[in-house]
Parts: structure tokens; C-alpha cells; sequence
């Protein structure tokens, strides 16, 4: 299974590259409207993610800004990639699609989680009882779509490049018996085998260590493997969750991680810490 392109991360991309050029050419939103016998609103809408942009609109703005051929077509073929739909677009009735989205693409994601277990490390029967026990009056067909979406995310951990993934867990991710006993063990067992592979390492930060900055929040750093795309945080909240983009917004939230990660256990400790954490469950 090879990585195709994101169009969440196509869209963000042209997006700003469009603004960027617009403001290199010195011309405004009103500017580029009268010139291309459109409404204000409609460049506006486009450079600020509301709308879908079509490749002969790119190629008419490009020329306006009076950008080279080369770079053009480039941005061009972002345009042609950003049209095409993503598995999770089938899931838009229970998924958060921008999320799933920039994951996609995701190089490196950093994760942490104060309550549960991350969903990329969650095992089927944990999703499962996840569902029934947070969402009993679910309907039996929606619980069967959000176990499938889950379920499909997690394939971008068996892609030829998959990516880094780092997760920091409170040690109440351990404890709290989701499913019960059985579920919980094998979900523990889940994260031990998950952690043999050499993109994937898990550090737990244990109930000795008593508070620490970022203590409750759950949130995701998403780096991706083109430059030209910003990283970006999703925080994750009771019913959805936000993203920050913003250089400081990011930056905060690094600098959060890199404490998360000071207050953990080392990854072969903490791999030894879930195995006990496991046989508690037998």
C-alpha cells in the first residue's frame, strides 16, 4: 500500500499559495474579481478554504499574477489532485473528515492522550466496545460505519512509508478498563506488539510523576513530507476538535510535547510498563 496524494492537504496548499501570490502581485481581492469577471467573495472563498477551486481557475489567476509557466503547472496539477476524493469523504456522516485528511499525508504525527487509548493504536475490540459503551443509543448501522472508518484509518500504518508516529499516554489510558478485562489486556498486548515496529515508540508518564504541563489535554502534531506544508495541531475536544495552524499556536503546542515527553518514561520502559499494566488484566 503506497501513500496517495491528500487532497485536505492539496487544498490547504493551493489556498495559501494562491493568497501569497495574489499579495506578490500587489492586487487585491477586488482587483483580481473585476479582472476575472468574478464576485470578491468568490476569490475570497477560495483562499480561505470555503469553496473547491477548478484547475482552469487556477491557471486564469496564475496568469494575472503573473507567475512563470513551470510553477504554473504545478500548482495547476495541486488544483487536479485537490478535486480527487479521499476514502474518508464515503465517511462523512460519522468521520471528521479534515482531520482524517491531513493524517493521511501526515510524515510524522505526535500524539497524546490523557483518557484513551489514540485511535491509531486502538485494537478492533477496543473501537468496539468504545462505541457501545460511549454511544449506546447509537443505531446499529451508524456504529458499524464509524467501527469500518477506524478501522480503515489505521491502514496507513501499513504503508511501504509509514509514518512516524510517537504517542505519550497517560497512565489512566492503561488502567481505565474499556471492554473489560479481556478487551483491555489485548489491547495492552496490541500497543507492546505495536511498538516492535521502527516507526512506532510509546512512552507512558506514570501516576508517580503526579501533574505536568499539558495534564488533560489530548491533542495530535501532524508534520508532513513536502516543506511547502505547514504542520499543523488538532486538539481533540468531548464531541470534535479544533485545529491550530498558526506558527505560535504550533510552536505552543511543541513546546508542550517536549515536556510530555520529558515527564515519561523512556520508550523501553515505558513498553515494559504497558506489558505489567497488561498482566493486571488476566
Amino acid at each position: 500500500m503506497t501513500m496517495q496524494p491528500s487532497p485536505t492537504v492539496r487544498k490547504r496548499r493551493l489556498a495559501s499559495e494562491l493568497r501569497r501570490l495574489r499579495e506578490a502581485a500587489g492586487l487585491t481581492i477586488e482587483d483580481v474579481g473585476e479582472k476575472l469577471e468574478c464576485s470578491p467573495s468568490k476569490i475570497s472563498r477560495i483562499e480561505t478554504l470555503r469553496v473547491g477551486v477548478t484547475p482552469r481557475d487556477v491557471r486564469d489567476m496564475l496568469l494575472l499574477y503573473g507567475v512563470p509557466e513551470e510553477q504554473r503547472e504545478y500548482l495547476v496539477q495541486i488544483a487536479r489532485e485537490a478535486r480527487i476524493k479521499g476514502w474518508w469523504e464515503s465517511f462523512g456522516d460519522v468521520g471528521r473528515g479534515a482531520f482524517l485528511g491531513f493524517e493521511a499525508e501526515a510524515a510524522i504525527l505526535r500524539t497524546y492522550n490523557a483518557m484513551l487509548v489514540p485511535g491509531l493504536a486502538q485494537s478492533e475490540a477496543y473501537i468496539r466496545a468504545l462505541i457501545a459503551e460511549g454511544a449506546p443509543d447509537m443505531s446499529p448501522d451508524e456504529a458499524e460505519r464509524r467501527i469500518t472508518m477506524r478501522l480503515t484509518r489505521k491502514r496507513i500504518l501499513e504503508r511501504e512509508d509509514p509514518p512516524r508516529v510517537s504517542f505519550v499516554l497517560d497512565e489512566s489510558v492503561l488502567r481505565r478498563p474499556v471492554g473489560g478485562p479481556e478487551v483491555m489486556r489485548t489491547q495492552l498486548e496490541h500497543l507492546v506488539d505495536l511498538s516492535t515496529r521502527p516507526n512506532v515508540t510509546f512512552q507512558v508518564i506514570p501516576f508517580a510523576h503526579r501533574s505536568y504541563p499539558g495534564m488533560g489535554a489530548s491533542f495530535v502534531i501532524m508534520e508532513f513530507p513536502d516543506p511547502a506544508d505547514r504542520d499543523v495541531v488538532y486538539v481533540e475536544g468531548t464531541v470534535d476538535g479544533t485545529f491550530q495552524e498558526n506558527a505560535d499556536e504550533v510552536d505552543y503546542y511543541s513546546m508542550l510535547w517536549g515536556h510530555l515527553v520529558a515527564a515519561g518514561l523512556s520508550p523501553k520502559d515505558s513498553v515494559a510498563f504497558i506489558a505489567d499494566a497488561a498482566g493486571q488484566f488476566d
